[in-house]
């Protein structure tokens, strides 16, 4: 049974930095049997960042629409589990004023890093508390949970100006802060393909590329992200790739075309347009010099290895 010196324990094993910036997409029954239940778990979170900056996002986007345009501050309750919804109400926690992707902040500069969300029309502009996390290389930790879950996924989508991500037109919706007054956040919303549902297919990526760890945290399966080097593995797949999550299929280079072009199994993965447009081209100018052009593709490439 996990206590909160054995979860703290795990998170310093883990090689989290606690006086950096911690943002925690989390499943509570994921981590198995807890004494004193969630509870414990946001002691230990927040003992363990006291010098630091901890960060669970607090999202309403499923509740909070054009039908239903009031995002109360202090009581709409969010959508994404009960350790946010359990954070946000505790002493000290500061929670932003975005009507749809609201975070709630505990410990340093949190009124700092949650100010002025609501400024920006869409969910994770780069001013707002998404891009805050890159700029101060926060750790992005995925307790019991994939990458489909990691919304600064969508954050790097916004900033590398993906189109059809959102919504052209704004809806009117109303932030409405602890003493009633209302402030009016014109939004655009996420709109189309679910993509967060294809960011798993970075998983080995990220990995690879060292933007990414795996561990455990009780009995949870835990992602460790650098949130710094994941934008920069993300950003250059996209403007290689800007399809890269609009299908649900796996990422798979065979070996063989990355050695053809000269460069590693990852390098090819994450420039997989350029690439893979030059190992056609080599493929085809080989056909062409010796006619054989009824040979296919793997046959080809095994013709140019042997040479």
């Amino acid at each position: 049974m996990q206590t909160v010196k054995s979860l703290m324990k795990k998170l310093e094993q883990l090689g989290i930095d606690k006086q950096g910036t911690l943002l925690i997409h989390s499943s509570m029954k994921s981590l198995g049997e807890v004494e004193g239940g969630a509870d414990t778990v946001l002691d230990a979170f927040s003992d363990y960042m006291k010098d630091g900056l901890l960060v669970l996002p607090t999202h309403t986007w499923s509740t909070i629409n054009a039908d239903n345009p009031l995002f109360h501050v202090g009581n709409s309750t969010c959508c994404v589990g009960i350790l946010p919804e359990l954070f946000r109400k505790r002493p000290g926690v500061v929670r932003s004023w975005h009507p749809t992707h609201s975070v709630a902040a505990l410990g340093r500069d949190a009124e700092a890093f949650t100010k002025d969300d609501h400024l920006y029309d869409t969910p994770c502009a780069r001013g707002s508390a998404w891009g805050k996390l890159l700029d101060r290389k926060a750790t992005i930790l995925l307790v019991g949970v994939d990458l489909k879950r990691n919304t600064f996924i969508h954050g790097v989508e916004e900033w590398v100006d993906i189109p059809g991500r959102m919504t052209d037109e704004h809806e009117m919706l109303y932030t409405v802060l602890p003493d009633g007054s209302q402030i009016s956040v014109p939004s655009r919303r996420h709109c189309g393909l679910p993509w967060s549902e294809h960011f798993w297919k970075v998983d080995e990526v990220l990995v690879r590329e060292g933007a990414m760890r795996k561990g455990k945290l009780g009995d949870a399966v835990v992602r460790v992200c650098d949130a710094a080097k994941t934008a920069e593995v993300i950003t250059e797949m996209l403007k290689e790739n800007p399809d890269l999550f609009s299908d649900n299929e796996p990422l798979h280079i065979p070996n063989c075309e990355a050695e053809l072009v000269g460069v590693s199994h990852e390098a090819y993965l994450r420039n997989e347009a350029r690439y893979k447009l030059q190992s056609e081209l080599l493929v085809a100018e080989k056909q062409v010099a010796d006619g054989e052009r009824l040979l296919n593709h793997e046959q080809v490439i095994a013709k140019i290895r042997e040479e």
